[in-house]
């Protein structure tokens, strides 16, 4: 019969032992930061917009105080039952008035952006289209006055 190994004593010394037991270490990040693979998703989402917002002001200087930014998903407003009213489809972006010292605000919702684009390319052009439409929502002009290009791709 062999002889039984001595109890392996519990506690944080020997959870310290297990985690490491190849003698690698921690590993670090999968890229170095200044890599694209290290920017999110949403961080790219971000910078979209920020850039569609860039190009519309120095077209635009009326939009010079106007904020733009970006929410996950949007509100739905739902009926007294808890269903969702008003009609099935999802917006891809809104505008919020100005009120209580807050400017106004154009937010694009990342989520269902995303999901109707099929690349990084034609993300990039919704999150545009979004950009002019709302902000043409919000001055009272037709989207092809805010960009001429709008509607051409």
């Amino acid at each position: 019969m062999p002889a039984a190994s001595p109890p392996v004593p519990s506690g944080p010394a020997n959870r310290h032992r297990h985690r490491d037991r190849h003698g690698r270490g921690m590993r670090g990040p999968v890229a170095p930061p200044q890599v694209p693979l290290a920017i999110s998703r949403a961080d790219t989402f971000d910078s979209l917009v920020h850039e569609s917002a860039e190009r519309l002001r120095r077209r635009l200087p009326q939009l010079a105080g106007v904020d733009f930014g970006v929410q996950e998903v949007p509100w739905l407003p739902r009926d007294g039952a808890g269903e969702m009213s008003g009609s099935d489809s999802v917006p891809l972006g809104g505008v919020i008035r100005a009120r209580g010292g807050q400017p106004d605000r154009v937010v694009v919702f990342r989520r269902p952006v995303e999901l109707r684009a099929r690349d990084r390319d034609e993300c990039a052009q919704l999150v545009h289209e979004v950009v002019v439409e709302q902000a043409a929502e919000l001055l009272g002009l037709a989207p092809e006055s805010v960009d001429p290009r709008y509607g051409q791709d």
